[in-house]
Formats: C-alpha cells, sequence, structure tokens
C-alpha cells in the first residue's frame, strides 16, 4: 500500500497518536470548569496556545482554536464583511472551496463586491493588477489569496501581497492549510492579518486547526454560544485534539529542516523518474519548479484519454496506490479539477492531471513502483489507441 495523497490528509505521527489517547485517559474535565479537572484541562489548551504562537512570533491571544482550516476561513471572511466594514474582497478562482463559497456567500447575503485576480498560464494569479485594484479601490477591502494551491502547490509571494495590502490598507487572509508545519513563518515581520490552519496536513489530527487573528481586528463569532476562545468560537475545547496539535506542530517544526529535504529529494527524484519513464507527461502549474512551489507535491497530466482516467484512479488503487485528481473535498464532482478548469484550455485538459503528494513516510523504491505502474498504463493505452 502506497499512500500518495499527502496532500489531502496525512498519517499521524506514533506520538502524536500517543499523546491523545494519555490526554483523553487523564485529562477529561471541561476546560471551563473550576475545580482541578477544569483547571488542568484549562492548562493544556493554552500550553498548547502558548506553543503554537512562540513559533509563529505572535502573541498567544492571537491564536484562536477551530475545528480546522474550513472553519477558521470562513470566521475570517464572513465577520469581516459582517463586523469589520469589509465591502470588497480580491481574490482568484483558484482558492479553496473553503474561501470560495464563504466569498459567494457574502457576495450574495451582504453585496460585497468581488474581484477575481486574473491568472497566468501557470495558474500564478497577477499580482500587477492586485496592485492596481488596491489603489484605486475606495472600499473597504479584504485580499484572500493562499500561501500554496493545494491542487498545483504553487507558492504565492506572500511577502509581496502582505507589503502590497499593507501599504494600502487593505486586510489580508491567507489560508495557509498546505503550508503551516511545512514552511517557517514570522508574522512578527510579515503583515498578515489572518491565517487558517488545520492540523491533520502537518500529521496531527483531523477535526482540529487555528486561526490567527492579529490583535486589534474584533471579529466576532460565526458559532454562537459560551465565551470560550476569547469570545471568537463557542463551544467547549476539542481538549485531546488540541493536545495532539501541538504535538504535531512541535515535532513538525523540530523536524522540519531533516524532513523537508528528505521529501524535496522524494519529489525531484518523482520528476526525474516519471519524465524518463513517460518522456511526454505534462506538469501542471509550477509543481515541477521547485523554487516556485511546494516540496510536498506534484500534479502532472498524463497522456491518456479523457475516457480512460476513471479506470487510471481504479487501476492505480487496486495497485494500492493512493494519489487523487485535485481537492478531495470535491471528489464527488465528475467536472475535474476546478483548479485546472480555470487555467487550461480545452486540449490541455484532454488529459486529466493527478496529484501526488509526499511526506518523510515515503521512499525511492514506493516511488519506484508507481513510474513502473503509470509507465505501464500509459503504455497499454497507447497501444489500444
Amino acid at each position: 500500500m502506497i499512500y500518495l495523497d499527502n496532500a489531502a490528509t496525512t498519517p499521524m505521527r506514533t506520538e502524536v497518536i500517543e499523546a491523545i489517547a494519555e490526554c483523553m485517559k487523564s485529562t477529561y474535565g471541561n476546560p471551563s470548569s473550576t475545580h482541578s479537572f477544569g483547571r488542568k484541562a484549562k492548562s493544556l489548551v493554552e500550553n498548547a496556545r502558548k506553543t503554537i504562537a512562540k513559533e509563529l512570533n505572535v502573541s498567544a491571544s492571537e491564536i484562536i482554536f477551530t475545528s480546522g482550516g474550513t472553519e477558521a476561513d470562513n470566521l475570517v471572511i464572513q465577520s469581516c464583511v459582517k463586523d469589520l466594514g469589509v465591502e470588497h474582497i480580491i481574490t482568484t478562482r483558484i482558492e479553496h472551496h473553503a474561501v470560495l463559497n464563504a466569498v459567494e456567500h457574502v457576495e450574495e447575503k451582504f453585496g460585497t463586491k468581488v474581484t477575481y485576480l486574473a491568472l497566468d498560464e501557470h495558474g500564478n494569479p497577477d499580482l500587477t493588477q492586485l496592485a492596481v485594484e488596491l489603489a484605486k479601490s475606495e472600499l473597504k477591502t479584504l485580499v484572500s489569496l493562499m500561501h500554496i494551491n493545494n491542487e498545483i502547490g504553487n507558492m504565492l509571494d506572500i511577502e509581496k501581497v502582505a507589503h502590497l495590502c499593507q501599504q494600502n490598507k487593505a486586510l489580508f487572509h491567507s489560508d495557509t492549510v498546505q503550508s503551516v508545519g511545512h514552511f517557517k513563518l514570522n508574522l512578527q515581520v510579515l503583515p498578515i492579518d489572518f491565517l487558517a490552519v488545520a492540523a491533520h496536513k502537518f500529521h496531527g489530527p483531523k477535526g482540529v486547526g487555528f486561526a490567527f487573528i492579529r490583535k486589534g481586528h474584533k471579529l466576532k463569532a460565526l458559532i454562537h454560544g459560551g465565551s470560550q476562545e476569547r469570545g471568537f468560537r463557542a463551544g467547549t475545547e476539542n481538549v485531546h485534539n488540541i493536545v495532539g496539535m501541538e504535538k504535531a506542530f512541535t515535532l513538525a517544526y523540530e523536524h522540519l529542516s531533516k524532513d523537508a529535504a528528505y521529501i524535496a529529494d522524494l519529489k525531484k527524484y518523482f520528476i526525474q523518474q516519471i519524465q524518463t519513464a513517460i518522456p511526454n507527461v505534462m506538469f501542471n502549474g509550477m509543481s515541477a519548479t521547485m523554487e516556485k512551489s511546494t516540496y510536498t507535491l506534484v500534479n502532472v497530466s498524463l497522456p491518456v484519454p479523457k475516457d480512460k482516467a476513471a479506470l487510471m484512479l481504479f487501476q492505480l488503487d487496486l495497485k494500492g496506490i493512493a494519489c487523487s485528481k485535485g481537492s478531495a473535498c470535491q471528489s464527488g464532482s465528475d467536472q475535474g479539477s476546478f483548479v485546472l478548469n480555470a487555467i487550461y484550455d480545452e486540449e490541455r485538459l484532454q488529459y486529466p492531471g493527478l496529484r501526488f503528494s509526499f511526506s518523510h513516510y515515503n521512499t525511492k523504491e514506493e516511488i519506484d513502483h508507481v513510474i513502473e505502474v503509470l509507465a505501464e498504463f500509459c503504455k497499454v493505452e497507447a497501444a489500444v489507441n
């Protein structure tokens, strides 16, 4: 069994599972309770908050625990419009659907103006257009651009965008679900207002994440109830998963240099091997360019007719190989990747994309087997056609 779908979710580290199990066994008090059981649980939650804040170089009060990236994105986007008076959102059509659908919601409900930046032939947003839009906008503006695209791996020049927004007094929100835990971010230096993060993308548990909300932005709760999470997010804290996230987060940054070098080497090896085995393979977005894409994934289009695409994934699955056509959140759609549809023409889209995403648990031997299976499938299809 070969798992190359780490952009969808990652296997939990053993140490994370152990930390969660220990917490569930020994720390079952409600963090809002004032007795010793509650105080112990509250202490774990606040220690996790401090751990995360220290790595990002922010105040602990700026870290708000959520159920994951989707909730964090929605909290920021909806509250910016409802509570901070944002009337204009600038984004792209290849953001995660947690952003796209939240933006559509506020556009429909509140009449928020939405500008979608043009994309170049590789799927990069036009930052010159962004500068022009920011300079001419007379409305309070929120820019929402993801740091790393979850399908094609393109990396945004997040520093340039952050400073553009700062210069034009616009708010900047970034979905960093694919980057936190894999890249260092110093938010003391980087003027980003809001981030969204999910633990299961860096070998933590599902169902937990956090929003970074820079001090001074008076957002209001998306979920109403008690006053947990400094009033930003009602509901009893998910203590064991927060502890698991803290452990995964700590280990991700402890091992970052070693793991990043190892995974980047796997990606380079995958690119070399697939080009040798399938010379007419096409790479989508910037995913084959190490300097301009994340080291964790490659997105390819193989010389296989569109009507054979479903069969290809089926064959890979039969061989014990897990990868994907794109975002797992859109797996029920038969329209193909909305990201590739937004970038490429019909001729290119004849050849559906496959996303292979790596972790430190993968090996070159696994990649050799995957390339062998892909090459054989392409050879068979070429012979048939």
